[in-house]
């Protein structure tokens, strides 16, 4: 891929996309790799973008990787809220 020259992410992309998070890559280093949006990297995690990426690249993991399959956390993506909801603090700065 030329650098510097976003172009479209193939269904291959997601696949590469689940392993590099399952060997732990850098979100920062994907977006550099891809040239992306950060929003296509989580509509691919979420499976929005390409479903069934995440079983193919599951799939082809254990296949390139079979000692690491006990090591690795497969579980889908979750966003983590930045905020404390203000119900479970009430009261807190009056």
């Amino acid at each position: 891929m030329t650098a510097g020259v976003p172009r479209p992410l193939k269904e291959s992309d997601a696949v590469d996309i689940w392993i590099a998070r399952w060997l732990r890559i850098r979100r920062k280093d994907l977006l550099i790799r891809y040239q992306c949006d950060p929003r296509r990297l989580y509509e691919i995690w979420e499976e929005k973008r390409f479903p069934g990426s995440r079983a193919k690249a599951l799939a082809l993991f254990n296949e390139r990787y079979p000692g690491l399959g006990d090591r690795v956390d497969f579980g889908l993506h979750r966003r983590i809220p930045k905020a404390v909801p203000p119900e479970l603090q009430p009261g807190l700065f009056d």
